[in-house]
């Protein structure tokens, strides 16, 4: 065996399960019982290997450089360790890169980039998604408020969570930004009586949900539209408003804009909810040793995170004020991991889907959100990015006797409303 092959097999000696690597010549290297096995087309992707620059590797296997064979769970984990260290910390930037990308997340959110961005991630098959969502398609975070619970009961548990902290009364006026498939939407009207609207720019979700609407029965009370949250009328307020997996589309430079224009939709002490995700390092928009790269070429191009601290500061210069947040981050890992053993155990079943709609192009999608479901939860249970719930009201326009409780819109002065275990009863928002 050559030193270079000497020096390869002692480095995979080194990780967590047992991985064979062979080589563009048949060559192997490492053991003859892998757990993981990486068959490399071109010998270039050995320097990405060596490196620890995962992202690219990444990017390897979606282009067919190299397949990967094994459990994602197991190939996560030696994906981690193949690190030279903290993405955080090799994604953290000078003032001059942090101006650079501010300028680009200004330059990249217009109205109609921002369309192709979201149908670019979102306009895939509706039947793809299908295949490894609960039957709701709620594409976030999901909230297991019991240890036991399925991926379908969390989903539930979350909705039912958001409802909860906007305290969704019969008749108020709620908006969802970043609609999706609707769960929130129907949730909130079905549970809590709402008069609910949502808004999308997938072509493909808006004519889904319209159709859960008409056949529901929905039609007087529910409405979703193709818009961008930019064009949103303010003449009528809401008087909730929740966004869910939204603002981490909207770009950086743009947080305060956002705030602003959903505090201009809403009525006075009217109330927002963000949830989204955030970046561990405070001067991070991304991850780093081309994990950043990797999600913004094959899965959400556009996307920008940021630290939660600068989430409440941009909502405070916005006329919001933080009244709770919650990190899900834990909910996370586990939903997503719940998304990559769903996907690993119809990958057939996907590949069909996919090629039939895209060709080759399919393939390439395939291997890309393997990489990115199984990334991701990886990447929030070594807690490299986060996620927080923030709830926030409108700042009052007067000063309202601190001693006098609190009006019925109003946040209340304790939690125990957001925590009660049994659901709400259809059409009432209040707990049995």
């Amino acid at each position: 065996m050559s030193p270079v092959s000497n020096a390869i097999a002692n480095r995979l000696q080194q990780l967590p399960h047992p991985v064979q690597l062979i080589l563009p010549d048949g060559t192997p290297i490492g053991t003859d019982a892998p757990a993981v096995r990486l068959q490399l087309h071109d010998i270039k992707t050995l320097a990405n290997l060596a490196s620890g620059e995962v992202g690219v590797l990444g990017q390897d296997y979606v282009e067919g450089r190299v397949d990967i064979e094994g459990r994602m769970r197991d190939v996560m984990a030696v994906a981690a360790a193949l690190l030279p260290g903290s993405p955080v910390e090799a994604a953290r930037s000078g003032w001059l890169t942090e101006l650079i990308r501010r300028l680009v997340s200004v330059w990249r959110h217009s109205v109609d980039r921002d369309a192709r961005q979201i149908e670019f991630h979102y306009d895939l098959s509706d039947a793809f998604y299908a295949l490894w969502l609960d039957p709701r398609r709620v594409y976030s975070c999901a909230y297991y408020r019991e240890p036991q619970m399925t991926l379908a009961q969390a989903q539930e548990a979350k909705l039912d969570h958001i409802c909860r902290k906007l305290r969704l009364q019969p008749g108020e006026r709620f908006l969802d930004v970043g609609a999706g498939w609707g769960g929130l939407l129907l949730w909130a009207a079905e549970h809590y009586g709402v008069q609910a609207t949502g808004i999308t720019l997938s072509h493909n979700q808006h004519a889904y949900v319209n159709g859960l609407i008409e056949s529901r029965g929905l039609s007087g009370r529910v409405r979703m539209l193709l818009l961008d949250y930019r064009n949103l009328d303010e003449g009528e307020p809401f008087d909730k408003i929740a966004s869910v997996g939204m603002f981490e589309h909207v770009g950086r430079a743009q947080l305060e804009a956002y705030f602003s224009k959903l505090r201009n939709l809403l009525r006075p002490e009217g109330m927002l909810l963000n949830h989204g995700i955030t970046s561990a390092g405070v001067y991070n928009a991304e991850l780093g040793n081309g994990m950043g790269e990797f999600i913004e070429r094959y899965i959400f191009p556009g996307g920008e995170l940021t630290h939660v601290s600068r989430v409440v500061e941009a909502m405070s210069h916005s006329g919001f004020e933080a009244v709770d947040a919650e990190s899900l981050r834990p909910h996370y890992a586990r939903t997503l991991w719940a998304w990559s053993d769903a996907l690993e155990s119809r990958l057939e079943e996907a590949r069909a889907v996919l090629v039939a709609e895209k060709g080759k192009a399919g393939e390439r999608a395939l291997r890309a959100y393997r990489l990115y479901l199984a990334g991701c939860a990886m990447g929030f249970e070594h807690g490299w990015i986060s996620l927080y719930q923030v709830l926030c009201q409108t700042q009052a326009e007067q000063r309202i006797d601190p001693a006098a409780p609190p009006p019925v819109s109003a946040y209340p002065w304790t939690r125990g409303y957001m925590y009660a275990q049994s659901p709400a009863e259809p059409g009432t928002g209040d707990a049995k």
